[in-house]
């Protein structure tokens, strides 16, 4: 269980106590972990480090999956393959701090901070930078969206939307849920993860006013998924906000089957459903995160048929230069003839399945269908 330090007569909510108490240089990091303060200064000063001490507690060991995720490497400026933009952001951003990509929807980043800076994140070239995100980047963002009629999907990002104060987002909700042709809201969020406290009953009370609103969040790993988690899934869910998860699939951190199954199980009983499986995209400084492409695809052919179809997530990439998400299956299709198609279930059987133009199927297809 987490502690607090020094909170003292600290007035406000805890959350913000969290906050402040944050790790955010090497040398305060906890004895037992054993780090190279001094080297890993350097990475810091490059991408900066934040651990609140919530997300802190979960660690179990040195180089467990929370730990991976939240610790600074070496490996940061040693392997510098990848890119600093991946996915072309700054490429499709009519104006700063908004991504027109798809044709109906935008990225919008409305926050520059993070309860954790995440070591394998896509966008650690600017989170933690103050300049990230501005008070006329905003209003520039919400004049764009409501220039363009044909937008009518906006994702608030960041950084995460959910550190800002209620009234903060409130204005910004506001604005965009006053334009005609947006219909959709969703706001991308680790907050139920990483910092669960955030979530008061005032919070999911602000949010509940913009419906139809989406909250995308964030779970990598089944120890992220505590009683705090819980709590605070479970307010957004009776604010009647639906919750979907996308995980990255890390090297070092959940890149293993059961891993992933007891995630998304573990996802749907906190009332989150799977959403995303991503290939990790290839920022600079995340290499040592990467994971062979067909490891996910593996990953997911593992859980074909071994638990429900509510637990699968799509497994995609989102293809480098802005080339936009794409799913992948595994191979389940193994040949094709004129009339059928040999089919291989979760078990490694192969089955025939008949392709055919006739309302009914004769009885010869029956039999031809059995397993072979």
């Amino acid at each position: 269980m987490f502690v607090l330090k020094n909170m003292g007569h600290q007035k406000g909510p805890l959350w913000k106590g969290l906050i402040s108490q944050s790790i955010t240089r090497p040398q305060d990091l906890p004895e037992s972990f054993e780090i190279d303060a001094p080297g890993l200064e350097d990475v810091v000063s490059r991408y900066p480090m934040r651990i609140n001490p919530y997300y802190l507690s979960l660690i179990k060991a040195r180089g467990d999956a929370i730990y991976r995720q939240c610790i600074p490497e070496l490996d940061e400026l040693v392997d510098q393959r990848g890119v600093e933009d991946p996915l072309n952001e700054d490429g499709h951003s009519p104006v700063p701090g908004l991504t027109h990509r798809y044709p109906d929807r935008v990225l919008f980043l409305v926050s520059s901070r993070c309860p954790v800076y995440c070591r394998f994140c896509n966008r650690k070239r600017k989170v933690g930078n103050a300049s990230m995100v501005t008070e006329e980047s905003i209003r520039e963002g919400i004049l764009y969206i409501r220039s363009q009629k044909e937008i009518r999907d906006v994702l608030l990002s960041g950084g995460d939307p959910l550190l800002l104060e209620n009234k903060e987002l409130f204005h910004i909700l506001t604005e965009v849920r006053s334009l005609p042709h947006v219909e959709i809201i969703r706001i991308g969020t680790r907050v139920p993860c990483t910092l669960p406290q955030r979530v008061t009953p005032q919070l999911a009370g602000v949010l509940r006013k913009f419906h139809p609103l989406y909250i995308l969040t964030h779970f990598n790993h089944p120890d992220e998924i505590t009683p705090d988690a819980a709590l605070a899934c479970g307010r957004l869910a009776n604010a009647g906000i639906p919750l979907g998860s996308q995980t990255v699939l890390l090297k070092g951190v959940n890149d293993d089957p059961l891993i992933i199954k007891k995630l998304m199980q573990k996802l749907l009983s906190i009332r989150v459903r799977p959403y995303y499986l991503f290939q990790p995209d290839l920022a600079k400084a995340t290499a040592h995160f990467w994971t062979p492409l067909r490891k996910g695809l593996q990953i997911m052919a593992g859980m074909q048929g071994h638990t429900s179809g509510l637990c699968m997530p799509h497994f995609a990439i989102d293809l480098p230069g802005g080339g936009g998400k794409v799913p992948l299956l595994p191979e389940y299709v193994k040949d094709a003839d004129g009339d059928s198609l040999l089919i291989r279930n979760y078990l490694g059987r192969e089955h025939r399945y008949p392709l055919y133009s006739e309302p009914e199927l004769n009885e010869s297809w029956h039999k031809k269908g059995e397993e072979l």
